[in-house]
């Protein structure tokens, strides 16, 4: 079993905040061929890292769940393509790992 994260931001690269359309429509795709989902959208996330030597870029974050009996890697490229446009956005996180239920 595998659980698939994914880190949508609540902003565009210009700062604008994002619709939540756009956050309702993708939960709505992943529940729909998932299952189900998690969303982690009380409290945003805060994501920052290092650009280059001068320049830290912060981003706000919700996390969406899914677990899955297998992973398929093309699919999930496409989809993060998708997403990526979807949130005008260059790069959207998604990851993957190996879980086991307890």
């Amino acid at each position: 079993m595998y659980l698939i994260q994914l880190f949508l931001p609540l902003y565009d690269n210009d700062g604008v905040r994002l619709s939540a359309s756009l956050h309702a429509g993708t939960r709505d795709e992943l529940v729909a061929r998932f299952g189900g989902l998690t969303a982690y959208s009380r409290a945003p996330a805060d994501g920052v890292w290092q650009e280059d030597e001068r320049h830290t870029v912060r981003d706000e974050l919700v996390i969406y769940e899914v677990m899955s009996d297998g992973l398929d890697t093309g699919w999930w490229r496409h989809y993060r393509e998708v997403l990526e446009q979807r949130f005008r956005q260059q790069q959207i996180v998604i990851r993957a790992q190996e879980i086991r239920m307890l």
